[in-house]
């Protein structure tokens, strides 16, 4: 089978399209045809070299497919075969990937496996930033960060489901025609002469946020707790920009702040991950979830998605084609 591998860390061009053994599903495995497999920035700093480096190369690359089950391993039901799926999966930039039983949710005919494939891994994190973490309530204000990308469009619909005020930062005038169209109340877009936190003064009345969600880092974090209300809490689940500062708790008495983070690869209980993928899976199927396709490309386009992830280039999600 055609596989998306790398053989050495580094920038996008060391991915290439290589000839590989197709993969056999184990006990309590399924193998699936893969139509389409997401594309997370997690991903590209595999390939960097930032996660598992100790893992021998060359690897292929992925964590989420969208495709037909095509076979099972042993103690799975053959009822399986046939149906339309997506599911965490590692190494899924490929034409097959295998996975556990447990990770299938079943999709309806009228959603597209392109669709599908930017569920999981981005509305996961969505989903457990708002409601685990956050644990976000009805009338408080979450100020989201990027939130015209993958997870912050998904966030964006998750909050005000929950009947949140949403603010989001963007980069750009497009971008924050997408937040809004998604249901944010109100976007900054950065290049102006205000700072966020002062914008989040003048939009709340000096309220400030309950809730940050921060995936930027460095160039957000001051403005991240300068934004928060008393008693407010930040979640970090990532650092595009870089490492933020370390946090000094002498810095938190004040307004009693609250830090914490987020990663999906933490264990999660598997009832609560579950309630999390139906919950997803059932807001997807009735239309009130959407997710926004920012770029799909052929699988051996792989290296060009990275590249266009990586420069801040796209918005919502990217996904792999697969023939």
């Amino acid at each position: 089978m055609k596989a998306i591998r790398y053989h050495e860390v580094g920038g996008p061009e060391v991915l290439r399209l290589d000839e590989v053994p197709e993969p056999t599903p184990g006990p309590g495995e399924v193998r699936i045809q893969v139509k389409a497999a997401g594309v997370n920035f997690a991903d590209t700093e595999r390939r960097r070299g930032l996660y598992d480096a100790t893992s021998p190369l060359p690897r292929i690359l992925g964590s989420e497919a969208a495709g037909i089950v095509d076979g099972v391993g042993p103690g799975v039901d053959a009822k399986w075969v046939g149906r339309r799926v997506v599911a965490l999966a590692p190494r899924s930039y490929a034409e097959f990937a295998t996975t556990t039983e447990e990770e299938l949710l079943e999709l309806p005919e009228h959603v597209s496996f392109e669709e599908a494939a930017g569920l999981l891994v981005q509305g996961l994190t969505a989903w457990h930033l708002i409601h685990t973490s956050a644990q976000l309530q009805q009338g408080q204000r979450v100020l989201i960060h990027a939130a015209a990308g993958g997870v912050g469009l998904l966030a964006i619909q998750l909050a005000k489901q929950a009947g949140a005020t949403v603010l989001g930062t963007v980069s750009s005038e497009e971008k924050a025609k997408l937040a809004r169209e998604s249901g944010a109340d109100e976007v900054f877009v950065y290049g102006g002469t205000a700072s966020v936190a002062e914008w989040v003064r003048t939009v709340t009345q000096g309220a400030g946020m309950e809730v940050v969600l921060d995936s930027v880092g460095a160039s957000t974090w001051a403005s991240s707790l300068e934004s928060l209300a008393a008693f407010g809490h930040l979640v970090a689940y990532g650092s595009a920009s870089g490492p933020p500062a370390a946090v000094e708790v002498e810095t938190l008495y004040a307004k009693s702040l609250k830090v914490s983070a987020y990663w999906l690869r933490t264990p999660h209980p598997a009832a609560l991950q579950r309630r999390a993928r139906e919950a997803l899976g059932s807001a997807l199927a009735g239309g009130q979830l959407r997710v926004k396709l920012g770029l799909v490309v052929g699988l051996e386009e792989a290296a060009h998605a990275h590249q266009r992830l990586e420069s801040r280039a796209t918005v919502g999600k990217v996904v792999l084609r697969v023939p």
